[in-house]
């Protein structure tokens, strides 16, 4: 994801070069360029934005409700584990949320290729407090995972599961930057595409 809003920025970055090309033989083709990689660039993004919107209605989406019972807020986290995957995409974090005491959230998880996923709290920036693994037997039937005490199944998984959240973590920090801009340029195309020259 990082890479594809890289090269949008670029390509958005010299879409924009390209207008001050009023006049001569190549601002057709400047203004048609332009015209395209908008278009592109706005069609990628609706389709990513609505791809993650409709996890929910997936046919092997599983509702996973998390209820913090514990008395301090913590930030949730689920990776789901798929099978036979090859290393780099095993693991698939996903953030459920910063939750209160005696509040809830739901979070959306594709089980087609996975029947495991784990459960980790997060308290401050990485300080691990929880960690459970759960299988999926049905999964048909929602998982309601209430926490209530402070445990660690596995000191070797969450170590794992610790990794996959920092490098998500950092791995959205690089594409919210890159996607921020992409957005910005994309207004300035647009708004230097629909201005009518004086």
């Amino acid at each position: 994801m990082f890479y594809l809003f890289l090269l949008l920025t670029v390509l958005l970055a010299f879409a924009l070069i390209f207008s001050v090309l009023k006049s001569g033989k190549f601002a057709p083709w400047a203004k048609a360029y332009r015209i395209a990689v908008v278009s592109i660039s706005l069609s990628i993004i609706t389709v990513l934005f609505i791809r993650k919107s409709v996890d929910q209605f997936r046919e092997n989406a599983l509702t996973v409700q998390v209820i913090n019972k514990l008395p301090i807020p913590l930030d949730f986290y689920i990776i789901k584990i798929n099978k036979d995957a090859d290393p780099e995409t095993k693991y698939e974090a996903k953030h459920v949320g910063n939750i209160r005491t005696n509040f809830y959230r739901n979070e959306y998880a594709d089980m087609k290729n996975s029947d495991e996923f784990w459960i980790a709290a997060l308290m401050g920036k990485n300080k691990l407090v929880y960690f459970s693994q759960h299988s999926v037997p049905n999964k048909n039937e929602d998982q309601i995972l209430e926490i209530r005490n402070y445990i660690n199944q596995s000191l070797k998984l969450s170590d794992i599961a610790k990794t996959q959240i920092a490098d998500m973590n950092f791995e959205n920090m690089k594409t919210a930057i890159w996607l921020t801009l992409a957005l910005l340029l994309i207004f300035l195309n647009l708004v230097l595409l629909l201005r009518k020259d004086k």
